[in-house]
């Protein structure tokens, strides 16, 4: 009698499906790899969205700073960080400055203001962000961007005086 002739496999056809499914499985945890990469890399973009958003935020709150010691906009970044000694009240603006969570440089887009200076910065980074909308009031502008270079972190001081007036926090009218 030969082997295997009672219906049951031989060793020899074993090995062809032990193959295939061990092919299969390695398939599998490639795709969930793939997955798993796509989720962490999208979330560190959230989380890298969430930094720009802070940090463009402490530039216009510093450009604003700025803007209100001295009576005009600054001409440089660097102005922001230096302590001017020839004010009342030597003060810098920002600790240090930022890298751009996007391009992980300091290399951001100044936005001219009005006769000398900058009144805002924005990141050069071409990606599109992922959030699109839910942003703050001061961020008006930001829904819908089609890359982070829309986002501009702008101080206008009119802008800021209407938004104080309007939450209640303004001047008494004259009577």
């Amino acid at each position: 009698m030969r082997r295997g002739s009672r219906g049951f496999a031989t060793v020899r056809d074993q090995r062809g499906f032990t193959y295939i499914g061990l092919l299969a499985t390695i398939v599998l945890i490639g795709y969930f790899l793939a997955v798993a990469g796509q989720v962490v890399a999208t979330s560190a973009q959230r989380e890298r969205e969430t930094e720009l958003l802070f940090i463009g935020h402490e530039y216009r709150n510093a450009i604003g700073r700025f803007f209100r010691q001295n009576h005009r906009y600054p001409l440089t970044l660097e102005e922001l960080v230096k302590a001017d000694d020839n004010t009342p009240l030597p003060a810098h603006f920002l600790r240090r400055l930022y890298r751009d969570p996007m391009t992980r440089d300091t290399d951001w887009e100044l936005i001219p203001a009005p006769g000398s200076g900058f009144m805002g910065v924005h990141s050069v980074s071409t990606k599109e962000p992922i959030k699109q909308a839910g942003f703050d009031d001061e961020d008006f502008g930001f829904d819908g961007a089609d890359s982070y270079t829309k986002w501009t972190f702008i101080f206008d001081p009119n802008a800021s005086l209407q938004r104080t007036q309007a939450a209640g926090g303004g001047l008494p009218p004259k009577h």
